[in-house]
């Protein structure tokens, strides 16, 4: 089972990863869009850390929905909302139990990722961070290491892909050959969680 420990464990380890890559993500982000991904991200992670440190929620849903309001208040641009859409709606639908399942998880996440998808209208294959996230969430019934590899996959197989939502999709045939900051970050949460787990590599 899984505690608000573990919850705190994983948004440590995707400041922690956001931290790293900040320069990578903005890196990315700069041919496709305004060049400001991971000083966004890297900034809101940074103030999740702060408040979860201050605040300690003590069950895993209100870790998750603390984290999602920090996001929202804190990252410019697109990326607030839709980080902080999934993080809220998962820590939503895992309610106010003290301890989830690995599989009430996968349910929860599926629900955040939902609410991302109708948020900002993207579906597989839109070159988002979508592309990363449903086959996490397709593969964490499998474990926390198959989610991280899948959307870690998700995230390299953006590159060929003609971006149709997002700032990146105003570029049309340039935003070809260029991998999705979005769908990069949403692998580092991914990632975050497997760490969590004990699953660090």
């Amino acid at each position: 089972m899984l505690d608000a420990d573990f919850f705190r464990r994983w948004m440590t380890a995707t400041a922690a990863s956001v931290d790293r890559e900040a320069q990578h993500l903005t890196d990315l982000d700069s041919p496709i869009g305004d060049a400001d991904h991971g000083s966004n991200l890297q900034r809101g992670f940074r103030a999740v850390t702060a408040v979860l440190e201050k605040e300690a929620p003590d069950t895993p849903g209100a870790v998750l929905m603390l984290a999602g309001r920090q996001l929202v208040s804190t990252v410019g641009g697109a990326s607030g909302p839709l980080y902080g859409t999934l993080l809220r709606r998962t820590g939503k639908a895992l309610g106010d139990a003290a301890e989830v399942s690995e599989e009430e998880l996968a349910q929860a996440l599926r629900t955040g990722v939902d609410a991302v998808m109708a948020l900002g209208g993207a579906a597989p294959g839109d070159k988002t961070m979508i592309d990363a996230l449903v086959p996490a969430v397709d593969a964490l019934g499998e474990s926390f290491a198959a989610a991280r590899a899948a959307a870690e996959q998700g995230a390299a197989a953006t590159t060929p892909l003609q971006a149709r939502k997002g700032r990146a999709s105003y570029l049309g045939e340039r935003s070809i050959g260029h991998q999705d900051p979005g769908a990069t970050s949403a692998a580092l949460l991914v990632a975050g969680l497997s760490e969590a787990a004990g699953g660090a590599r």
